[in-house]
């Protein structure tokens, strides 16, 4: 076994937070707990009410993956045209075409 020093670190970050009245952990990357503390400000809500209603709209997958595609799609919601026209962000080019039908 390789020494400490010449181990890979997680990036991953563990946090202990309540769902449904139960505690539970998550580790999720320093980025990803930096949005998700954002959106509980934008939102005035608490960690606690944030992961409960992620768990309670989750079909499958891990709770951790579903609070990650939440975040996602939270801020990819505030990702209007508009918005990225306020921020001075260029406009979203179309890469592909869809392509024309065979014959």
């Amino acid at each position: 076994m390789p020494p400490d020093s010449l181990r890979q670190r997680s990036s991953l970050i563990p946090r202990n937070v309540v769902v449904n009245g139960r505690r539970t952990s998550i580790r999720l990357e320093r980025a990803m707990w930096d949005a998700f503390n954002e959106i509980l400000s934008r939102e005035s809500i608490s960690a606690a009410e944030l992961v409960t209603k992620v768990e309670r709209g989750r079909k499958a997958s891990t709770l951790t993956a579903a609070i990650r595609v939440y975040i996602m799609l939270y801020f990819r919601d505030a990702a209007t045209e508009n918005g990225h026209r306020r921020a001075k962000h260029g406009q979203i080019k179309r890469r592909y075409r869809t392509p024309a039908s065979a014959s």
